[in-house]
C-alpha cells in the first residue's frame, strides 16, 4: 500500500500579555493518505501473479477435459472406419450407405470443435506466462473473474463482446 506524506506547517501566535513580546512557533504536523481503493481497482491493468496461477490451474483441467473428450471423438471415428466380416456381404455394400456417413461427420465437427477449444486453452496458457491474461483485446480493461472462470479462454470482456454482437 502507497502512502503519501504531506507535511504541514503552521504559524501559531501565541496571545502575549505585553505587546512587544511577540513569538512565532512554528507547529509541523505529518498527514498521512492512505489511497483509495476503489481508485486503486480502477487502474489496475493486469492481474496479480498469485490470480494468474489460480487461472493456470482452472485452464491446465480444462485442458485435460477437452484432450479428453477429442481423444473420445477422434476414437469415435476410427471404431466407424473398421469393419467386421459382419458387413461383407453385398447386401452392406449398398451406396445408401447414408446413417453410417452422417454420424461420421458430424463426429468430425465435434472433433474439430473440440480441437479448436483446445488452441483456444493453449493460447490462454501463453497468454499467463506473458502476463496478458485477463486483459480484454478490445477495450485494454480487465476481464472479469467471474467471466474468465466461467470462459477461461476469453479475450473480450463482456461489454466488448456485446459491442461486437451488435454490430
Amino acid at each position: 500500500m502507497a502512502i503519501t506524506k504531506k507535511k504541514v506547517t503552521k504559524a501559531i501566535k501565541p496571545k502575549a500579555k505585553k505587546k512587544t513580546a511577540k513569538k512565532t512557533i512554528k507547529s509541523t504536523t505529518t498527514i498521512i493518505k492512505k489511497p483509495n481503493k476503489k481508485l486503486k481497482k480502477a487502474r489496475k491493468n493486469k492481474y496479480s501473479n498469485q490470480e494468474l496461477k489460480e487461472f493456470k490451474v482452472i485452464l491446465l483441467q480444462k485442458l485435460e477435459e477437452a484432450r479428453k473428450e477429442h481423444k473420445y471423438l477422434h476414437d469415435s471415428i476410427l471404431h466407424l472406419n473398421e469393419h467386421g466380416t459382419d458387413d461383407t456381404a453385398s447386401s452392406f455394400k449398398s451406396f445408401e450407405d447414408t446413417p453410417t456417413h452422417i454420424e461420421k461427420e458430424y463426429l468430425h465437427q465435434m472433433a474439430d470443435r473440440q480441437r479448436q477449444f483446445i488452441n483456444h486453452l493453449e493460447n490462454a496458457l501463453v497468454r499467463i506466462e506473458n502476463k496478458s491474461y485477463g486483459v480484454c483485446r478490445v477495450t485494454g480493461k480487465l476481464i472479469s473473474k467471474e467471466r474468465l472462470k466461467s470462459v477461461p479462454h476469453a479475450t473480450l470482456s463482456i461489454e466488448a463482446k456485446l459491442n461486437q454482437q451488435e454490430n
